[in-house]
C-alpha cells in the first residue's frame, strides 16, 4: 500500500467535500503562498510575464497570482483537477478573471495544453511527496518552453550520503527519507539531474517552511 496518501483513491474528494481543501495542500497558507509569489516578484515576474504553476493544488499561489499577472497569463497544472476547481471556486475574489480550462490535471509533468509562451514556472512543496524521477521527467518536459527563463522548485535535503541512507529531521523539524514521503535528495543530485536535463541550478539560501530548500533553474541555451 502507497504511504503518499495524496494517491489514496477518493483522498481528494472526501478533503473537498469535508472543507479541507487548503489544509491538504500542506498547511501553512498564507504563508506559504506569500513565499511564493515574494520569490517570483524578487526574480523579476511582471504582469506581462506567462506563470505556470506545478502541483498549484488550490491555487495557495494562483489567488495571488491571478490578480497580479494580465489576464490569461496563469496556468496551473496538478494530479488532481478536483482540487485545482475547488482553489477556483473558493479563493479567487475574482473567479472570472481565471478561465478554468488554464487548470490542466497532469499527474506526469507532461503539461499537456500548456501554451509556449510561458516565461516562469514554479513546483513549491511537489517534489518532496514523489520519487526523483519525477523532477527530472519536468526538467526535461519543461525544456520544450523555449520562453521560459526560470524555473522555481523546492526539495528537502540530505547533508551527506549517509545520512541520505536513513530518516533525516529537517531544520524545520520534519522527517525526510530516501525511498518514501516524504523524499529528501542530496545536492549534488539536484546539480547532476539539472544538467543532465540541460539547465543549471543555483540553491537559494533562505530555508522555507519546512526545512524546504529552494533551487532556481535556467536553461542551457544552445
Amino acid at each position: 500500500m502507497s504511504t503518499n496518501p495524496y494517491e489514496l483513491a477518493g483522498f481528494y474528494a472526501s478533503a473537498i467535500a469535508a472543507g479541507r481543501h487548503r489544509a491538504i495542500v500542506g498547511g501553512r497558507w498564507e504563508e506559504t503562498g506569500r513565499i511564493e509569489m515574494s520569490i517570483l516578484q524578487d526574480a523579476g515576474l511582471l504582469p506581462h510575464h506567462h506563470l505556470l504553476d506545478i502541483g498549484a493544488g488550490s491555487l495557495r499561489l494562483g489567488c495571488k497570482a491571478v490578480p497580479y499577472l494580465d489576464p490569461g497569463h496563469y496556468w496551473a497544472t496538478d494530479a488532481s483537477r478536483e482540487i485545482l476547481l475547488a482553489g477556483h471556486g473558493a479563493e479567487l475574489g475574482d473567479p472570472a478573471r481565471l478561465d478554468p480550462a488554464r487548470l490542466i490535471e497532469d499527474a506526469r509533468f507532461d503539461f499537456p495544453g500548456v501554451p509556449d509562451s510561458i516565461t516562469h514556472a514554479i513546483a513549491f512543496a511537489v517534489f518532496p511527496h514523489l520519487p526523483m524521477a519525477y523532477l527530472r521527467r519536468a526538467l526535461i518536459n519543461l525544456r520544450r518552453f523555449e520562453r521560459l527563463e526560470q524555473f522555481f522548485f523546492t526539495v528537502f535535503l540530505a547533508p551527506d550520503p549517509v545520512s541520505a541512507m536513513r530518516p533525516y529531521r529537517q531544520p524545520d523539524g520534519v522527517v525526510t527519507h530516501d525511498i518514501r514521503a516524504p523524499y529528501h535528495i542530496l545536492a549534488e543530485d539536484v546539480v547532476h539531474l539539472a544538467q543532465g536535463s540541460g539547465w543549471t541550478v543555483a540553491r537559494g539560501a533562505v530555508m522555507l517552511p519546512r526545512g524546504q530548500v529552494l533551487f532556481t533553474a535556467r536553461p542551457l541555451r544552445a
